[in-house]
């Protein structure tokens, strides 16, 4: 927190000046651990909301704040669509929107997030294609777990296809009239083989 200095007008952090009364050491949990921060650091601007009973919607003003490297919305009860103004946040290293609300579909635009080394999330209602492309390409399905309306990589590796679509595992139940059959089909295969092969047999030994 920032202060306006009234001789100066310039903005101060609130512990330069009540440094007695304030403590600015602080735990933050980004790209995934928790880390103390023993002072404030200008160059580590993080949002970490989480675990807090937050409702409503991702404003799409968070892609305004372009110096964010880290932001956690997790735990929360957050709805609507992840904001596609997130892309503008090109210094983003750590996102994590896990254990929400969030429906719709990820964003082809945070595809841009270079930058981006942790991305959770996990446990929402996100529905379509994972992005494809760049940071994009080395994130495992753990990240996406609980959204049952994903598809497309890492998730297809589970799937069993590339495309993300479910392929039949059960093998499909014949009634009795249609084994009979197969079988009599498999049998008459096996003979016109071996009997082939008799033919040729005796016809090398002449």
């Amino acid at each position: 927190m920032k202060i306006i200095s009234e001789n100066s007008g310039t903005r101060k952090y609130v512990a330069d000046r009540y440094f007695i009364f304030y403590s600015n050491t602080l735990i933050v949990t980004t790209k995934g651990l928790d880390l103390e921060l023993p002072r404030v650091l200008t160059t580590e601007v993080i949002i970490n909301l989480s675990r807090n009973r937050f409702e409503g919607y991702l404003p799409s003003i968070i892609g305004d704040l372009v110096g964010l490297r880290t932001l956690n919305l997790s735990h929360n009860g957050l709805e609507g669509v992840i904001p596609e103004s997130l892309h503008q946040l090109s210094i983003l290293e750590s996102l994590d929107f896990s254990s929400n609300k969030i429906g719709g579909e990820i964003p082809q635009q945070l595809v841009s997030l270079t930058s981006l080394e942790v991305l959770n999330l996990s446990h929402n209602y996100l529905v379509g294609c994972i992005p494809k492309g760049k940071q994009f390409d080395t994130f495992d399905n753990s990240l996406y777990l609980g959204n049952d309306g994903l598809r497309g990589l890492p998730l297809s590796k589970d799937w069993g296809g590339d495309d993300g679509v479910p392929q039949a595992t059960t093998p499909v139940e014949l009634d009795d009239e249609e084994e009979d059959e197969g079988d009599l089909i498999s049998w008459q295969a096996v003979l016109m083989g071996f009997g082939c092969g008799l033919d040729s047999s005796l016809k090398c030994r002449w």
